[in-house]
């Protein structure tokens, strides 16, 4: 049987809600301007760390109650906020950075074959381009996926420049401007095995295998935080095995095995613009703001430990997010 939807509540009553719950509010005229802005289902996902565990929590199977633990405040939730928001804004820059520098990586090793290789089977994985029995194949998806978004763009001036001068289909170093970034890293794994590999050493990578793993989990990244998700404690999907990724370095293995946690996956970053854009102060800024704007909580209900940082040992990866630039 469904359950019955929640009433509807006032600013107001959501405050004293939340009060009644032992979360404690010191200005309330702030904390109104804050669910006026930003709304408590959208901040319940910050204060949910902040819940005490049910009484038939276990490790397993962990669950919240609705009442808070003792001394955390609703200004520990907007500043976890403020943190994430900040936080999903450098994953865009380093996604940016990342997903143009593949693209031309795809564009130009294709393009080099045929300028318009994205469009003929030949040209890539024989996988990726068989049919599965009655269903589409791969490819037949991507490509369909490739001609809605040149469709939604055809009004773009560069778009209707090329069509208007050259006519006929778009060779991929243009096609490839509006791919987005899933559409971008499903042509990387259908691309023939050789050619994958040539992509996957630039980013010092052995296996073609990590290289794809990397790309649908930044996907998964990138998506949570163009749609204003949280990501500070999400667990990102697929799981990296970073052990497996780099079985020589210790640093490396220090994460641990399937990694789900967003720390890893900044390092996974950090690696990549170390290529593409090595006097970036990006990592910089990445630990900048971790050491100096997450919340610093009086009953330790949230750590470093949930961004998926090794023992809390930030100093010891600091080295890995070290800048050229002053």
């Amino acid at each position: 049987m469904d359950t019955e939807l929640k009433s509807w509540k006032s600013f107001d009553e959501q405050l004293a809600l939340l009060e009644s719950l032992s979360l404690l509010v010191g200005n309330r005229a702030k904390a109104l301007d804050y669910l006026q802005r930003i709304g408590y289902y959208r901040l319940s996902g910050y204060w949910y760390p902040f819940r005490q565990f049910a009484a038939d929590s276990t490790p397993e199977h962990p669950k919240r109650s609705h009442v808070f633990f003792s001394g955390n405040r609703f200004e520990d939730v907007v500043n976890l906020y403020v943190f994430d928001k900040k936080l999903r804004l450098l994953a865009l820059d380093a996604l940016e950075r990342i997903e143009m520098a593949v693209r031309v990586d795809i564009a130009h090793l294709l393009g080099e074959k045929c300028p318009n290789a994205h469009e003929k089977p030949e040209y890539l994985h024989k996988n990726f381009t068989r049919k599965q029995g009655n269903n589409p194949s791969r490819y037949e998806k991507w490509f369909s996926k490739h001609q809605d978004l040149i469709k939604r763009s055809e009004k773009q001036p560069f778009i209707k420049h090329h069509q208007e001068k050259y006519g006929g289909s778009l060779p991929i170093w243009v096609a490839c401007e509006i791919w987005d970034f899933g559409t971008m890293s499903k042509l990387f794994s259908g691309m023939q095995h050789l050619d994958q590999i040539r992509i996957a050493k630039k980013y010092g990578l052995t296996e073609v295998k990590h290289l794809k793993k990397w790309l649908e989990s930044l996907n998964s990244i990138r998506n949570i935080a163009a749609h204003h998700g949280r990501l500070w404690n999400t667990e990102i999907s697929p799981p990296v095995n970073f052990s497996e990724n780099f079985p020589e370095d210790a640093q490396w293995r220090s994460l641990g095995e399937k990694q789900n946690h967003c720390f890893p996956y900044f390092c996974m970053m950090q690696k990549m613009l170390n290529i593409i854009c090595p006097n970036s102060a990006w990592g910089s800024r990445l630990v900048t703001l971790i050491k100096d704007e997450f919340p610093k909580v009086a009953n330790n209900t949230i750590g470093l430990k949930d961004m998926g940082i090794p023992d809390n040992l930030l100093d010891h990866w600091s080295c890995m997010f070290t800048s050229n630039t002053p």
